[in-house]
């Protein structure tokens, strides 16, 4: 009786927004009236509700079922609770994996969720400064960061509702309200993008162009961030990515500055394999539990694998490099791979 008590006290003062020391003081009633036995097992239970109650970029679900037990999914606290800003969405069809011919290309691939394609301008209107407020802060299903929507006031009238409003990858910190711009003349302020010849060095940057005009393709998923290492004299930049590799990058290519949103996004667990299924995955086979027909791994007596781990058409995996491009390998500066 006492443990409910003390957790619904803490549960009542933590939506209330206030911190755990606050909740603390709360429920001190309910902890006098208990024995000093029993009041570290009390507060151990009001510890743990509380921490999973603080906005931690993470929701925790009750274990009522067995898949429910370890699902952790990233929150969606703040986020726009409605449909995407349609002007700016498009159709997306699913290919399942297959190539034109109707062929499986990729496996592991088919049915989820119905989805609809979000717009995103990756380019930043290079060419002059345009300010945006941003509206608001969605959910993307297509994407693991948050894109924010924002509504460019200093366009001149009559610019059609497509290109007054647009989708933008949402940095960390970013909140509606907030004004982003981008532009040589932009400010060096989180969401802002500029040429990389403007940035300074050191800065964590990402969406960042390998061709200028054509748009961000460098540092794109939730949480990440590059960082700009070096400007040279020759034209290029020397930019970090979050693997460690070091690329050379033209300085008249856009960056965004500051990391991207949602990084608690790398935590999530999702619980049960009808997640997996929800997002478009299907289930995949061990080599080893397969005939020998089958694959490289299958066949013998017990969990026997008998060579190295292979793909079912025997190119090795685990750190076999597949790589050969050799007109940009010029470009990379320092290797991700271990030497």
């Amino acid at each position: 009786m006492f443990r409910s008590a003390l957790l619904s006290a803490a549960r009542r003062v933590l939506s209330s927004d206030k911190s755990i020391s606050a909740a603390a003081e709360g429920v001190s009633c309910v902890r006098q009236s208990v024995g000093n036995s029993t009041q570290s097992l009390f507060q151990r239970d009001f510890v743990r509700y509380a921490s999973s109650l603080l906005d931690s970029g993470l929701k925790k679900y009750k274990p009522m079922t067995p898949g429910m037990r370890g699902r952790v999914i990233t929150s969606r606290k703040g986020l726009w609770k409605g449909g995407p800003f349609k002007p700016l969405t498009e159709g997306l069809t699913r290919s399942g994996g297959r190539n034109n011919h109707g062929r499986i290309t990729s496996r592991h691939r088919g049915g989820g969720h119905k989805r609809v394609y979000r717009k995103i301008d990756f380019a930043r209107y290079p060419e002059t400064t345009v300010d945006g407020i941003v509206q608001r802060i969605e959910y993307d299903p297509n994407r693991s960061a948050r894109i924010a929507l924002l509504h460019h006031q200093s366009l001149p009238e009559g610019t059609p509702v497509s290109k007054s409003y647009s989708y933008v990858l949402a940095p960390q910190n970013v909140s509606p309200g907030d004004t982003l711009s981008s532009g040589h003349d932009a400010a060096i302020k989180t969401g802002n993008a500029l040429p990389l010849r403007e940035i300074p060095i050191g800065m964590q940057v990402h969406n960042v162009e390998m061709q200028p005009g054509r748009g961000g393709q460098l540092g794109r998923s939730a949480g990440t961030a590059c960082t700009l290492v070096k400007k040279g004299t020759d034209g290029y930049a020397v930019v970090k990515l979050p693997s460690g590799e070091q690329k050379l990058v033209l300085l008249d290519c856009m960056a965004t500055i500051g990391a991207l949103s949602n990084p608690q996004h790398k935590n999530r667990k999702l619980g049960k394999a009808g997640a997996s299924r929800w997002l478009g995955r299907r289930p995949k086979v061990r080599g080893v539990a397969m005939n020998c027909v089958d694959h490289p791994h299958g066949g013998g007596r017990g969990k026997s694998k008998g060579r190295i781990s292979q793909t079912p058409w025997g190119k090795p995996t685990k750190g076999y490099r597949t790589r050969n491009n050799p007109r940009t390998d010029w470009t990379i500066r320092v290797s991700r791979h271990k030497k």
